[in-house]
């Protein structure tokens, strides 16, 4: 193992051989068979329909998984699927979600499509990629997945054939005999076949029936955002895919290791720092419940899921911290290593909150869809920097740049200088990150640096800093918002003029949707039916904004372009002065200014000398925005 603590220990890293040198595959099942042919009869992959820690479970040595991915290959080749095919997978957590994504990709193109959009959004997905097969869930109570991919295949004609997963195989008598008397009833409304997955990978063979092409070919696709409007697909290649997987087995995870993962296998961050990383080193996956996170029971039963797997390293992001953090520790977390965080900033005060409570050290990361997920980390050993995303992964050459729209390279930043976060890496597929080729127009600054839309710095140790975003996403508890979705819908009721939707600082989600409205001269209208409004257009609830103000007129430009960033001031300053009310802390935040290295800080006044600094972190430090007394 490798430890990287500095970034003249990244730097020597690079320096010893270029990353194709250090490639151990060509191909996804290349990858798979090299680390299986080691560790054969080690645990590979495991899933648990329930929370419970005595519940049961379902695990595959390596040897097995291997057999299966195979099998899974085998059948989608059988259905037509050649190397430029997609199959589409919308399933919540399960083995079959692995299996159809290291399957998909050996026999073609996967596409992990998340559950939770509506049937409109996955059939534009599937309309974009040209989805031949789809892998889903057969009917099964409390679950309306079956039914959306059936009303989504009927606007996606390319799909040839559904798999179906029936989750009745997780279930044990009594339970399991009670599935088909409470299984819904689902008619039918596309034309594609129809095949059980498990019963017909039963009938393929163990091992590949073809001889694969050793290219390094684009294997996958993964909407970006995607919890509203239509998402933007990127691809990514073999390449980028063991890429993630190397960078932390090289650094720290080993085949004696196991990652408890809640999180969706529809994301980026299931599917490459954790899957692939397993996949690199041997280290075993544990998948809780289908729904990860937001499974029954996941919450208050961690710890004690940590204790029944010996899990070595849990991932997470900020909005399951500050849920874990509302229950006891309550089992034997002698095993826990570390905890992987990402998605969004996690407050300071809750990473001490954290590690306080657990004694398990926090390694905050960064990555992105568009770059194949992971462009940083924080040291595993050495000095970490509290609200910083860490230093570059090894071969990830990150420049802070000031771009026009094209992606010509204006100036680079020096240190501590805040501009575009942009970064090279053999995760990014220069010019062609995404399907559509017009949206990769201005994507790529001096032809080489992906543009994150992340504004930052970089400070005199090589530490990336996050300090707002060039675009307006809205980013709750990991998953983005589009703004203009909420605008769009708002421009639809005849009495709003305009408005400007934003991301609100929250405590649990780190942002959460807020408007800001303007409405015509003569109108009556009142919050309340601006938010049934948007109840009504908005098709994703977690874009349904927590707050809606009608202001006399929004903060412009002298060209009427909506200054978001006098809003963000405003709503900081309104969501910090109620959190302080709510404590009964005679202080107030009296104006909200921008930092050159902070980002926007809310100033603070009180005229009661015995507040103390510890006093205000412990009401605002639960925030990701920064605070600092008026001088």
């Amino acid at each position: 193992m490798t430890k990287i603590e500095t970034i003249a220990d990244k730097l020597a890293v690079e320096a010893e051989m270029p990353f194709k040198d250090r490639l151990s595959a060509t191909t996804m099942y290349e990858f798979l068979s090299n680390t299986v042919d080691k560790v054969l009869d080690q645990k590979a992959l495991t899933f648990q329909l329930k929370s419970g820690p005595k519940d049961p479970e379902e695990t595959f040595t390596w040897a097995g998984l291997r057999a299966r991915v195979a099998q899974a290959a085998n059948l989608f080749r059988k259905h037509g699927v050649g190397d430029t095919d997609v199959v589409a997978y919308i399933l919540p957590n399960c083995n079959e979600a692995v299996i159809t994504f290291l399957g998909g990709s050996t026999a073609g193109i996967v596409n992990p499509i998340n559950p939770l959009l509506s049937a409109e959004q996955i059939a534009s997905i599937l309309r974009e990629t040209g989805a031949k097969a789809v892998v889903t869930l057969a009917p099964f109570p409390k679950t309306e997945v079956a039914q959306l991919v059936n009303d989504a295949v009927a606007l996606a004609p390319d799909v040839k054939t559904v798999f179906q997963v029936d989750l009745k195989r997780y279930l044990t008598p009594p339970l399991s005999w009670l599935i088909p008397l409470l299984r819904p009833k689902m008619q039918v409304k596309h034309s594609a076949q129809i095949v059980d997955f498990n019963t017909e990978m039963d009938k393929q063979n163990p091992t590949l029936d073809w001889q694969e092409t050793r290219e390094d070919r684009v294997a996958a696709y993964f909407h970006t955002g995607g919890t509203t409007g239509m998402p933007k697909v990127a691809q990514h290649r073999f390449s980028g895919m063991i890429y993630n997987g190397w960078c932390a087995e090289y650094q720290i995870i080993t085949p004696n290791d196991v990652l408890l993962c809640p999180l969706p296998m529809f994301h980026v961050f299931a599917a490459y720092p954790i899957l692939m990383t397993c996949v690199a080193s041997g280290a075993q996956m544990v998948m809780p419940t289908p729904q990860g996170y937001r499974g029954d029971g996941v919450f208050d039963n961690f710890w004690k899921l940590i204790e029944r797997h010996k899990a070595s390293f849990m991932v997470t992001v900020p909005t399951a911290v500050a849920a874990l953090m509302q229950r006891e520790v309550n089992a034997d977390l002698s095993t826990l290593k570390y905890a992987l965080c990402g998605s969004a900033p996690l407050p300071v005060e809750l990473f001490k909150k954290f590690e306080t409570a657990t004694g398990v050290r926090i390694l905050e990361g960064y990555g992105m869809t568009e770059a194949t997920c992971l462009i940083s980390i924080n040291p595993v050993e050495g000095d970490r920097k509290i609200g910083s995303v860490g230093l570059p992964f090894p071969y990830s050459d990150v420049r802070i740049l000031d771009c026009a729209p094209d992606g010509a390279v204006k100036s680079e930043k020096g240190v501590d200088e805040i501009a575009e976060i942009c970064v090279a890496n053999p995760g990014v597929m220069v010019g062609s990150t995404y399907v559509e080729a017009d949206k990769n127009v201005g994507l790529f600054a001096d032809g080489k640096y992906l543009r994150t839309g992340d504004l930052g710095r970089i400070d005199a140790d090589g530490f990336i800093w996050i300090t707002g975003r060039a675009k307006d996403l809205i980013i709750r508890g990991g998953h983005n918002i589009d703004p203009a979705v909420i605008e769009d819908a708002l421009a639809s009721h005849p009495e709003v003029a305009m408005s400007g939707a934003i991301g609100q600082c929250d405590a649990h989600s780190g942002e959460v949707p807020c408007v800001y409205v303007e409405l015509t001269d003569g109108a009556s209208v009142g919050t309340d039916e601006l938010l049934a409004h948007l109840k009504k257009h908005v098709d994703e609830r977690a874009a349904i904004p927590k707050y809606v103000e009608i202001v006399d007129e929004l903060p412009k430009t002298a060209v009427g372009k909506i200054l978001k960033n006098e809003l963000r001031k405003m709503a900081i300053k309104r969501v910090f002065n109620l959190a302080l009310e709510k404590a009964n802390m005679d202080a107030r935040i009296v104006e909200v200014v921008e930092d050159k290295k902070r980002g926007l800080v809310a100033m603070l006044k009180t005229q009661d000398v015995s507040i103390t600094d510890e006093a205000v972190n412990a009401v605002l430090g639960e925030f990701p925005r920064p605070w600092q007394w008026v001088e």
